[in-house]
């Protein structure tokens, strides 16, 4: 019988990155020293300069070819981490208050040479490219051809081509969802603002037009005097909180579903309540995002806190996520079908965000997308009894009654012109896998071997963690506990 080499790669970003090559059956019994084998098992690709720093990587999924989002350049790779083409992106003169940039109209505002940080990397499989965003001149996005980096097209001279105005890296998400032939795919944004709602949509849908040079491409998909393809953050929350932003962490789709997962301040009972530049520490709370993939108006938006508790800590600010299937031997314990899909989430300790203090206290907890679906559904329907109010202060700073209608909400509800947006207001407590003390975890990922469910989490000491979650999920405490 023939055997296979099979290997799987695992990535840190900095300067450098590295592939952790781990065979599983060889094809020759072959004995080599450990010296030798850690050797033969790493390969490693550094920039020029060290700080073209990584942002982002994206791993084509038909070939294993490596895509990093880097400052200033974007590189294909080899599945060996050989570089095959590198594409550069700055960097320019730019001024961040430049709206429209200069590329367009010239700016009174002094310009500097301005590195372009790239802030999202998604691959436009359907049209066999690669969209690269980044953080010159408010956002704007090259569309690059997967095969040799080669610029399709650059849209930059109308308002809806400025994605995002935050220069950090991680302040853009993006979904791309797919119709096949039936029409064309659409893009959903989700973007901290810093600030400036009036120039950024903090969520939006996009058109993602076949033809990269289109005048259409990224116009929202539904726009009049009224209603759009949108939301933005009122100018009232700023007024409570001033520094008010949301912060997009993860991204997905799923059956009818996008949903993101965020970050977010919660709010205050008045003015600078809870505000830091008031001088008060900021309670945050990590909330999932769910829209419907068809629904134009965003009538379908709704947010649930998410959180988790182990050994009587509360786990609350959201670090990292990542979607997967159960596989067999989770799902049974689970109660779910083997292919229904689960998220992983890496949490901190607590609700406050000390960026001075080092506290490395984390934990990598489990839900299953059902009980949150169930959980949307249920305050769905109670909503549209009347009972209690739409309960998202950020978006409606005033209490806002539900009313009552007459009508079946299921599973697939997309919501109506009424009681929307809406906000749960009892936050879905995940099943605590692992937890850390003294090595922050910081990003996580996921996979089903022979039934067997494994996440491999990543730490802020550059430590790679294999978690075998059946073992553990014995151990761990259950979420109805």
């Amino acid at each position: 019988m023939a055997s296979h080499n099979r290997r799987w790669s695992f990535f840190t970003f900095s300067c450098c990155i590295i592939v952790l090559l781990v065979p599983l059956v060889a094809t020759r019994p072959q004995q080599p020293s450990a010296a030798s084998r850690v050797h033969e098992e790493y390969s490693t690709f550094r920039v020029e300069d060290p700080e073209w720093t990584f942002n982002h990587l994206a791993v084509d999924h038909r070939n294993g070819n490596v895509y990093l989002g880097a400052v200033n350049r974007i590189y294909k790779l080899s599945p060996e981490l050989a570089v095959q083409v590198s594409h550069q992106t700055g960097p320019d003169e730019d001024n961040r208050n430049c709206y429209p940039p200069r590329i367009v109209q010239p700016c009174s505002e002094p310009l500097t040479l301005t590195n372009n940080v790239n802030k999202m990397l998604l691959m436009d499989y359907r049209e066999n490219r690669l969209l690269a965003c980044g953080s010159l001149y408010q956002g704007i996005c090259k569309l690059l051809r997967l095969d040799d980096l080669f610029k399709l097209g650059e849209p930059f001279h109308k308002k809806e081509h400025y994605l995002s105005g935050v220069n950090e890296s991680g302040s853009v998400f993006g979904v791309i969802v797919s119709y096949g032939d039936a029409s064309p795919d659409k893009l959903f944004v989700a973007t901290a603002v810093d600030g400036r709602p009036e120039y950024f949509p903090t969520i939006s849908s996009r058109k993602l037009t076949r033809n990269s040079e289109e005048d259409g491409m990224f116009a929202y998909v539904f726009h009049d005097e009224f209603v759009a393809s949108m939301i933005k953050i009122p100018s009232d929350t700023f007024t409570v909180v001033p520094d008010f932003d949301i912060y997009y962490i993860y991204g997905f789709s799923s059956g009818n579903f996008v949903y993101f997962l965020t970050l977010q301040p919660e709010m205050g009972g008045g003015p600078t309540t809870g505000s830091s530049s008031a001088g008060r520490e900021q309670v945050y709370t990590s909330k999932l995002v769910r829209l419907c993939k068809d629904d134009t108006a965003f009538n379908s938006y709704v947010e649930v806190p998410l959180g988790c508790v182990k050994g009587g800590v509360e786990y609350r600010l959201l670090q990292a996520a990542y979607l997967s299937k159960a596989g067999t031997i989770l799902a049974r314990s689970l109660g779910i079908g083997p292919d229904d899909d689960i998220l992983y989430a890496v949490f901190s300790k607590g609700q406050k965000r000390r960026p001075k203090e080092s506290s490395q206290e984390s934990a990598l907890c489990v839900f299953t997308l059902k009980e949150i679906n169930e959980r949307i559904k249920d305050r769905l329907q109670s909503c549209y009894k009347g009972e209690g109010t739409l309960d998202l202060a950020w978006l409606k700073v005033k209490d806002i009654s539900c009313s009552s209608a007459l009508l079946t909400i299921d599973d697939n509800f997309c919501g109506l012109d009424m009681n929307a947006p809406l906000g749960v207001s009892e936050m879905v407590r995940g099943i605590p896998l692992f937890s850390e003390s003294n090595d922050k975890m910081t990003s996580v990922i996921a996979y089903v071997y022979k039934n067997h469910s494994l996440a491999f989490v990543g730490t802020k000491g550059g430590r790679l963690k294999k978690v075998g979650l059946m073992f553990l999920l014995q151990e761990s405490e259950k979420p109805w506990s």
